[in-house]
């Protein structure tokens, strides 16, 4: 007696082989536009090649112009290979290190507190952190410098040099923080909160304890490049004369009256120290990328049917 066989107890061809692949599920991939097409990859390579040749000719002739004018003469440089000199701008770069450290500590605090007032249920507190972030991202950072500068003075209030910067960066730097850690916060889904509620866990536990990690991991490469702004920003520190790199950059040209060599050795400084931040936030943007699987399981095969019993 022969068992009888039907077409979905025994597939044809390959299809055996290939069922069980069907039931491994490959990592969905997020990606915020569509992947480019073959023309537009070419117009992509193209562009660049054409940037870089353009950059490439005003490189040179800004060098001609330069040499022309005795500006690339060794004895103009020479000064920028002894140690007193960087000695000098590195304590400038110290205190640029310092004013940005002081600024990203308090910053990130206070835009931790405004992106939680923002999302909180509470109206009065969502519309005070509302207005305070939208009121800090329009109004110009110099102009809260030139009134913690020339206002507060007025009142009887004259802070440290120091603060007299970081107070008005921290101000601006606050809302740029809360935006992005309310972001990383909606970005979660609704599920992560109604996980930890279904534990038993109270709202603000779930907050502190389930979104908040995970929203501050997601978000930490803009939190870094955030940084790189604040970095930039320190160099308003010449207002105030604080002892921060550009302002010594300007001493030092008005000392050794070598104003475009010292402005491009500290560009030079500038560029390595946020060079190695942009740097650091390109690691941790890709680093969730390498925990998703990037192919899937190698498809194993099915077992060898049993031979027809007559």
């Amino acid at each position: 007696m022969t068992t009888p066989t039907t077409p979905s107890a025994r597939p044809a061809g390959g299809a055996a082989a290939a069922t069980p692949a069907a039931s491994v599920r490959k990592a969905p991939t997020v990606s915020l536009y569509d992947e480019p097409g073959p023309r537009t990859r070419r117009a992509i390579r193209l562009w660049s090649v054409v940037v870089v040749l353009a950059l490439a000719g005003l490189v040179a002739a800004g060098l001609v112009q330069f040499g022309s004018r005795g500006q690339l003469d060794a004895d103009r440089w020479t000064p920028f290979l002894s140690w007193p000199i960087w000695q000098y701008l590195l304590v400038g770069l110290w205190g640029t290190i310092q004013a940005a450290a002081l600024v990203a500590v308090l910053g990130g605090a206070l835009g931790l507190l405004l992106a939680l007032g923002r999302l909180s249920p509470r109206r009065p507190l969502r519309w005070l952190s509302t207005a305070y972030i939208e009121v800090a991202r329009t109004v110009p950072v110099l102009l809260l410098i030139y009134l913690m500068l020339f206002g507060l003075p007025q009142l009887g209030l004259d802070l440290p040099l120091i603060w007299k910067l970081v107070v008005p960066l921290t101000v601006a730097n606050s809302a740029a923080f809360a935006e992005i850690v309310r972001a990383g916060i909606l970005g979660l889904s609704r599920g992560q909160r109604e996980a930890g509620l279904s534990l038993g866990l109270s709202s603000a536990q779930t907050t502190r304890l389930v979104v908040l990690p995970q929203a501050l991991r997601f978000v930490t490469p803009s939190l870094v490049t955030q940084l790189v702004s604040l970095v930039k920003d320190t160099s308003l520190g010449y207002i105030v004369a604080f002892t921060e790199l550009l302002y010594r950059g300007q001493v030092l040209s008005s000392f050794n009256h070598l104003l475009i060599q010292t402005f491009l050795v500290v560009t030079l400084v500038y560029l390595v120290f946020n060079g190695a931040l942009s740097t650091l936030a390109a690691r941790l943007r890709a680093r969730p990328s390498r925990r998703s699987p990037r192919r899937a399981a190698a498809p194993v095969p099915a077992p060898a049917s049993a031979p027809a019993l007559d």
